[in-house]
Formats: C-alpha cells, structure tokens, sequence
C-alpha cells in the first residue's frame, strides 16, 4: 500500500495547506476559545503542545493500511490559518474508507469556512479510491451537522462514544 500524502486543495476562497509543525503557534491562537471543546471536551491546546501533536500527525500513523492527511484551513484573502480538516484513510480489500473531522476557530465561524473545506476534502477523496467517507458528531452540534449534510454526508442508526456516525458512499 502507498501511504496517502496530503497536497494543496484549492476551493474559491480557500487553500487547504498539508499540516506541517511550523503551524502550530498560529493555530494555538485559532483554537484557543474553550468553546471549540463543548461537544468533544477537553480544553485548547499550548503551542508546544501542538507541537508535540503535529509532529506525531505529519510522522504518520505506524500502521502501513493506515494514512494521517491533515491541513490547516488558510483563507487566501486574508492569508490567515482559520482551521483544519483531516482525514484518517483506511486501506481494505475494496479500496479505502475515510473518517474525516473539521475544526474551525471561533473568530472565522458562521463565514461557511468549515463547509467550503469540508466539500473540498470530500471532493479530493473522491479522487482516491475511497468508496466510504464518515464522521461521528454529536447529536447536539447542529453546526458540524450542517456542515456533514453540506458535504453530502448523511447521518446513520449507528452511534459511537455518544455520537452519530454520518457517512457517504463514494461510487
């Protein structure tokens, strides 16, 4: 198996950049609002504890069916990191499965920022042989919800650690 490697995806006002260490001092102030933790707990990041994670995602997982592709979410107009998106792709006897995630900073929320990006990964993995994408929301998260529904996921009876499984089938 091939070990997926994130590049550039490019949507009309965005450019998802592949993750690299260097991102983290600017996305510890773009995550820093508690707030981003109300549905997944937990409380924001130091930069040197993004650090730390970054360096570990961009290593890449060491399972040889499993590929890590995470990008930062820059806003070409502004030239400023606003997010990240990310993809955890699983090799199987048909091809690949993905379970995907989005995070977008407080400031740049309600802007579509984290529908845009969304679309623009679930448009890359449609151009590798992914034939299911999937994310787990919380039932509360209306946004992250419309967000899914908008990149053409829809939810599913399934649950997990208190969240529904929201899927696509790529055909």
């Amino acid at each position: 198996m091939n070990t997926r490697k994130p590049e550039t995806i490019h949507t009309d006002r965005l450019s998802l950049i592949p993750l690299r260490v260097e991102h983290a001092d600017e996305m510890a102030t773009v995550l820093s609002d508690p707030e981003l933790h109300t549905f997944t707990g937990g409380a924001p990041d130091t930069a040197q504890a993004l650090r730390v994670r970054y360096e570990r995602w961009t290593a890449g997982s060491a399972r040889p069916t499993e590929s890590w592709c995470n990008w930062v979410i820059r806003l070409r107009e502004t030239a400023c990191l606003t997010g990240y998106v990310q993809a955890t792709i699983i090799e199987d006897d048909r091809g690949a499965t993905a379970e995907i995630a989005w995070v977008v900073g407080t400031a740049w929320q309600r802007r579509g920022i984290a529908t845009e990006a969304a679309q623009g990964l679930v448009n890359w993995l449609r151009e590798q042989p992914v034939h299911t994408v999937s994310a787990h929301i919380h039932p509360d998260n209306k946004a992250s919800a419309a967000v899914a529904a908008a990149a053409g996921l829809a939810p599913t009876d399934q649950w997990h650690d208190g969240e529904i499984r929201w899927q696509l089938t790529v055909s």
